[in-house]
């Protein structure tokens, strides 16, 4: 979605907490892990816990889904939102791997119906994109990981044959179409929600919507976005270090009322 971080509103701001590294590897900790650090529980003693585990009202992920992130919110209307990323320690139960992280949503909040040009976020359950972007070197995360040249575009162009695709291209593919390698610090490093793309939808849908990520903020103090999820930079960097593929993690985006949907 063009111009991913709208200026909008900026001045007011997030306090950003820090990431409390718990005694077991979760979010935000560092060293070299096992493959399957991504499933260990979180002594409660050391780590600052939402005070609602909110993945509990989750009843629709996959079975081989061991990592969970919720983008919440307070309504549909609010361009405030948190972030809380779990780990899936039984068939049933799930543990908190962070605090709840501070982030912005779309300028228009929440929508069911997302459409191309409004900034809004679409809610659902998303996978991961298979690669990982960044202008700047990969941080460490798991992904095959992209580092942005000139001619890395995002198609958002509803009539072209690859909307809403990673496209590298001499000439802009036309519509909304984003030039990667020039969002900064927006795009420093992304991840791609899999909103109208594989697997959510078998092709996507013109006009639904394109380029849904979770990105840096633009501006210190953060700010609403055209759609996508923003971080502050150091929150971002330890999601995107977290994230397993092997874990098949999904993303939650929704207002907290309606997380039993899903």
């Amino acid at each position: 979605m063009k111009r991913r971080s709208l200026l909008l509103g900026a001045a007011a701001g997030l306090a950003a907490p820090a990431v409390l590294t718990p005694a077991v590897p979760a979010l935000g900790a560092s060293g070299s892990y096992a493959p399957a650090w991504g499933t260990a529980p979180v002594p409660r003693s050391r780590l600052a816990l939402p005070l609602h585990n909110r993945a509990s009202e989750l009843t629709t992920l996959p079975a081989q889904t061991k990592q969970a992130i919720i983008v919440g919110a307070s309504s549909y209307s609010t361009t405030y939102a948190t972030l809380q990323a779990y780990v899936r320690v039984s068939d049933r139960h799930w543990q908190p791997a962070s605090a709840s992280l501070p982030a912005r949503i779309g300028s228009k909040g929440f929508s069911d119906n997302h459409v191309e040009g409004v900034p809004t976020t679409p809610t659902g359950v998303y996978s991961i994109g298979p690669t990982i972007y960044g202008i700047a070197a990969n941080p460490g995360v798991r992904y095959p990981y992209h580092r942005l040249v000139s001619g890395d575009w995002w198609n958002e162009n509803p009539s072209s044959s690859r909307y809403n695709t990673f496209q590298h291209s001499s000439t802009n593919p036309g519509g909304a179409s984003e030039a990667l390698w020039q969002e900064t610090p927006a795009y420093t490093h992304f991840a791609v929600i899999t909103y109208n793309m594989p697997p959510n939808v078998p092709t996507p849908v013109p006009n639904a919507g394109s380029g849904i990520f979770l990105h840096q903020f633009s501006t210190t103090a953060g700010n609403a976005t055209a759609g996508c999820v923003s971080l502050a930079r150091n929150h971002l960097v330890d999601v995107l270090n977290w994230l397993d593929p092997a874990l098949s993690p999904r993303i939650v985006l929704s207002p907290y009322d309606q997380l039993r949907r899903y």
